[in-house]
């Protein structure tokens, strides 16, 4: 892995494909490093904010290059579960391109334990790998102008849930009505990094 300076307070942790990011971050955090403040988990990098004021941007490298990233953070936890309605716009669609009926892809979607990799986007969007091969799709090649909050979908390498309604190309499977960012919860987001994740028929 490589460590950046990300301007004069934060390091970016650049991962090798091989190694999880949620790793590095339970790793970090198990260290408990002086200093250390926010972790930004992302696909392959690991953002590590820091107060100069405790500690240097060399000698936090120094100890960042020495861990070994640990089991990702919430493996073991009991997985939050979404009840979807599966009625997206893409569903049919899917199907074709798979060569799977509907019911195929929905016991496929169904059937993984997701893991939350990263968040981004807009506020509550969680990325969750452990998707399907079968089912791993390109985005739309021209994105929706408003995609609905609640919105189950697939793209690429990864599922999410759409947190509020905006634009988007990600493949509509279905709707959830679970709420997923909530300013008068703590944390806001309810899936965050680490987190696994089950969806299951409504």
């Amino acid at each position: 892995m490589r460590v950046l300076p990300y301007g004069d307070q934060a390091l970016l942790v650049e991962l090798d494909p091989e190694l999880d990011p949620l790793g590095l971050l339970a790793a970090v955090r198990a260290a408990a490093l002086p200093g250390v403040g926010e972790l930004v988990p992302a696909a392959r990098t690991l953002l590590i904010r820091f107060d100069p004021g405790e500690v240097t941007a060399a000698g936090l490298r120094a100890a960042v290059a020495e861990l070994i990233p640990q089991a990702a953070e919430g493996a073991t936890a009991p997985p939050v579960v979404l009840p979807v309605v599966y009625d997206g716009a893409d569903l049919d669609a899917v199907g074709e391109r798979t060569g799977l009926t509907v019911a195929e892809v929905v016991a496929r979607h169904c059937a993984a334990t997701y893991t939350v990799a990263f968040c981004g986007f807009a506020p509550g969007f969680a990325y969750l790998r452990g998707l399907d091969p079968v089912l791993q799709l390109p985005r739309l090649e021209s994105p929706r102008t408003s995609v609905p909050a609640g919105s189950v979908a697939i793209a690429a390498e990864y599922t999410a849930v759409y947190p509020r309604a905006s634009p988007g190309g990600w493949l509509l499977l279905g709707r959830t009505d679970a709420r997923l960012w909530d300013l008068d919860r703590t944390p806001p987001a309810r899936l965050t990094p680490g987190t696994p994740v089950r969806f299951r028929p409504a």
